[in-house]
């Protein structure tokens, strides 16, 4: 969930609900920053769709986390361990706050740049890592790659063999965009000016 963002989302800090599993309809309580875009109920539905509901046993990271709406449903739908990152303090103790709240224990907060944070998780052990970055930063140019590049490269670091990366983007990310790291498309879909994609490793990676 991330900032940054030209238009503000419909569904506005403070009114972010968990839409499936354990704690569905449970509402989580957002600290007010400018700009934070959470995803909406629709885009999560959709997404949680795609993983197939039950996350029972899997291990997720939830990096650029905003207001921990990823993380948290993947908790309410069974997953064994969420690590959320988040570099805004306030928005790290929101978090903190709603998964205490909840009880759900299985959830931890790293606060810190999420670049940063994901290069000293553990490697290949992750089944879902959600990236969200902020749609304001630069893409890759010459002066080296951009925040989704190098968000993209801690990802398939962090992923296990048969593990999914979930990416939102202000653009479609195509084949020949992913192949640089062994990843290919198996889902996309788009709301207003979001793209989300659901990524799996490329057969022959």
């Amino acid at each position: 969930m991330s900032r940054l963002i030209a238009k503000p989302a419909k569904n506005a800090p403070g009114e972010v609900r968990i839409v499936g599993g354990l704690w569905k309809r449970s509402k989580l309580q957002v600290p007010v920053v400018e700009g934070l875009r959470p995803t909406s109920d629709r885009v999560r539905e959709t997404l949680f769709n795609w993983l197939g509901q039950d996350l029972s046993g899997l291990r997720c990271v939830d990096a650029f986390a905003g207001t921990g709406a990823l993380g948290l449903e993947a908790a309410s739908r069974g997953a064994a361990e969420v690590c959320c990152v988040e570099a805004h303090s306030g928005l790290a103790q929101g978090i903190r706050r709603n998964a205490e709240r909840l009880g759900a224990s299985q959830v931890r907060v790293i606060l810190g740049d999420a670049i940063e944070r994901m290069s000293q998780l553990p490697a290949a052990v992750w089944d879902v890592v959600f990236l969200d970055p902020p749609f304001g930063q630069a893409q890759a140019s010459s002066a080296g790659p951009g925040l989704f590049e190098q968000a993209l490269s801690q990802a398939v670091r962090l992923l296990a063999p048969q593990g999914y990366v979930y990416l939102e983007a202000p653009k479609a990310w195509t084949a020949q965009d992913l192949a640089l790291w062994g990843l290919e498309l198996w889902r996309h879909g788009k709301a207003g000016a979001v793209h989300y994609h659901l990524l799996q490793r490329a057969a022959a990676s």
